[in-house]
């Protein structure tokens, strides 16, 4: 028997979790693996099959924390919304979205986070000066890892 969840049955999946008091859920099919653990460090994790024939990406429930949060006082943190691998760049040819001294706005894209070969560009919630890249380019990312610093305009 194969088992496959389309984008739709993720989320009432994730919605009827975040409902319950379930602790740690662990679900398997033939192309992946889903585990959601509640009070440790890692919130989800999705690790795909060596054959992917229906992608499956891992998405926060809708209380998931804003993509940009208060550090010092000077600086906000722009973090990963999603569990993913991180690129600078839309291709390997291409020029990096921001560098360190780059000005942003709200709304333009600063990285893509790639999940199961799906390609998420991450749009920038503030204004203001890129000060710190914390991630390099094709490193795996956690949910909720600070990817850089951007000092608010």
């Amino acid at each position: 028997m194969t088992m496959q969840l389309d984008h739709e049955q993720l989320h009432r999946l994730l919605d009827a979790l975040g409902e319950s008091d379930i602790q740690e859920f662990r679900l398997e099919g033939d192309d992946f693996r889903l585990e959601i653990r509640r009070n440790l460090p890692v919130q989800s994790v999705v690790a795909p099959a060596p054959v992917a024939a229906v992608p499956v990406v891992a998405t926060e429930p809708a209380s998931a924390p804003p993509a940009a949060t208060a550090t010092r006082g000077d600086l906000l943190e722009v973090t990963a919304p999603m569990v993913g691998t991180y690129y600078r760049a839309p291709s390997p040819d291409d020029a990096p979205f921001v560098e360190v001294g780059s000005r942003i706005n709200v709304g333009q894209t600063v990285c893509i986070l790639e999940a199961m070969k799906l390609m998420n560009e991450l749009e920038s919630e503030v204004s203001g000066e890129v000060v710190e890249i914390l991630v390099d380019n094709g490193m795996p990312v956690e949910f909720g890892q600070v990817l850089m610093r951007v000092k608010p305009a």
